[in-house]
């Protein structure tokens, strides 16, 4: 534990004393997850021991050497240990891929103890402290947040959701969890759960509790092995009492009746399918793609669908302008053509009601999209004078700047519902843009309604939603596919949206088929 160079007063939070440390300490341990241990290595043999294709391996090798083919025992015997290798080898890298994703957990927090802000080790976190995070910091434990600016934070470990969200305590939602990331911002959170108590260590506990299912493949392998050694008994006690019937010979009828019942079983194909799945579990680690068993092989090519959140998964989780719309001529436009002086003054309030320092994938996309067609860059000579943050249902955001000479830019962002009764639109444009948001929506774009108001004076609203708006149009976000993803069926499914009029305001998540062309 160690001191920092700040000090807690500009918060007014003093944070827990030491005394107050030990005693959470004693009654709520330390901050660290502990689950049901087992001896994985021993566990991964009989897990390779018990499959149903190596007990027939080791059923027809066991019967080859009492029988005296040693040849074919020594070869089923080679194929057992071969199997047997690439499974432990992969099972102990993948084991220590694991162990090393651990590692990249954050050591270090901030908290607030005794009115200064130390750092010290996530472990040493205890209930009651007063936790600081702040952007790209890991939050180590569940908390309340009792302050914080501008804060937003990358909830994707525990709902999927890639896109932050904007907290604070005076929000429904203020609560922080351990595993997540700050997005933006800063905050100071009282923590409530640590360990195996947080939202995160509950997920782990419970998959302790998750039963192991068998493939189709072992089922069916079961049950052929079953009847076959079934049919095999039979066929060795039948010819080794006939046999015995007719020479009075024990080990001669005993060896033959287990050549025979040897010929019903099919080792060749346990062989083959332990070989396979091996050799493919060794191709997907060689892409390095963590493989903890061979049936992952076999579960993976019985595949038919996969359903699948795209953002991330199937794109790069970056996003770019797609398309343009137009209120004015009701045209619709290409960002990668030639633009108008229509459309790129569309992108230029579109950026202007952005942040002027980026940080989300729409906004940077904004930006950049400005810089392409710009002549002279405007920002350094535009100061913001007036913020209204996101807010509102649907959501909406306008920045006023201004620069030396008094020239101001009104710019406005949001969804495009917020704009039906902040903006002066008739019923006309009010049906085109519908249309136009609905044709977007329907491609699976990411939609954005832009406007512009002209605003005299130092007066400002209290609410941006009485600013006297001029809607320009819209602007679509898309994601585009990774390079290595196949074709594919890609079958939007419509989030509904604040009026229920288009799916404008999340990214579905997609149903991915095989076989159609992108």
């Amino acid at each position: 534990m160690y001191s920092l160079i700040m000090s807690a007063d500009q918060f007014n939070i003093p944070g827990l004393t030491t005394e107050q440390v030990l005693l959470a300490r004693e009654k709520y341990g330390q901050n660290t997850s502990s689950y049901r241990q087992e001896n994985n290595f021993w566990a991964a043999v009989k897990r390779i021991i018990k499959d149903p294709m190596m007990l027939l391996l080791l059923t027809a090798a066991s019967i080859y050497f009492i029988s005296g083919k040693t040849g074919d025992g020594f070869f089923l015997s080679a194929a057992i240990v071969f199997q047997t290798s690439i499974s432990l080898y992969q099972y102990s890298r993948s084991k220590n891929a694991l162990e090393k994703l651990k590692d990249l957990s954050q050591p270090h927090c901030k908290v607030i103890r005794n009115a200064e802000v130390i750092a010290i080790k996530s472990s040493e976190l205890v209930v009651g402290d007063s936790l600081m995070v702040e952007e790209g910091t890991s939050i180590t434990a569940d908390g309340i947040i009792v302050h914080s600016n501008d804060f937003s934070v990358n909830e994707s470990v525990l709902t999927g959701e890639s896109l932050s969200v904007a907290k604070d305590k005076t929000t429904k939602d203020n609560m922080v969890f351990s595993g997540t990331t700050v997005a933006s911002g800063l905050a100071i959170a009282t923590i409530t759960a640590i360990g195996n108590e947080t939202k995160l260590g509950k997920i782990g506990t419970s998959l302790q509790d998750i039963k192991e299912e068998r493939t189709p493949l072992e089922i069916q392998i079961a049950n052929f092995v079953k009847k076959m050694a079934i049919a095999g008994a039979l066929v060795f006690i039948l010819v080794w009492v006939i046999n015995y019937w007719h020479s009075r010979d024990l080990l001669s009828s005993l060896l033959q009746s287990l050549t025979l019942a040897m010929s019903i079983l099919p080792e060749e194909i346990p062989v083959a399918f332990t070989t396979f799945m091996a050799l493919g579990a060794w191709r997907l680690m060689k892409l390095g793609i963590v493989v903890k068993q061979m049936k992952t092989v076999e579960t993976l090519g019985s595949a038919t669908v996969i359903c699948t959140d795209k953002t991330g998964t199937l794109t790069e989780n970056r996003m770019s302008l797609a398309r343009l719309y137009l209120l004015s001529s009701n045209e619709f436009s290409n960002p990668e053509e030639p633009l108008s002086p229509e459309a790129q003054d569309l992108i230029r309030y579109a950026m202007w009601a952005s942040e002027p320092i980026p940080f989300d994938p729409m906004e940077t996309a904004l930006h950049q999209s400005y810089q392409s067609f710009s002549p002279e860059d405007e920002r350094p000579s535009y100061k913001m004078i007036r913020e209204y943050p996101l807010g509102g249902k649907p959501p909406l955001m306008t920045h006023i700047f201004e620069n030396q000479n008094g020239n101001r830019i009104v710019a406005a962002k949001g969804a495009p519902e917020a704009f039906f009764s902040a903006s002066s639109m008739n019923p006309e444009e009010k049906k085109q843009l519908i249309a136009a948001i609905d044709s977007m929506a329907a491609e699976g774009f990411r939609v954005l309604a832009v406007a512009s108001a002209d605003f005299k004076g130092n007066d400002f609203p209290d609410r941006q939603e009485e600013l006297p708006f001029q809607l320009k149009g819209l602007v679509a976000f898309y994601d585009p596919p990774k390079k290595n993803i196949g074709k594919c069926w890609m079958i939007f499914i419509p989030r509904v949206s604040w009026l229920k009029l288009s799916p404008v305001i999340m990214l579905p998540p997609l149903l991915l088929l095989p076989g159609k062309p992108d």
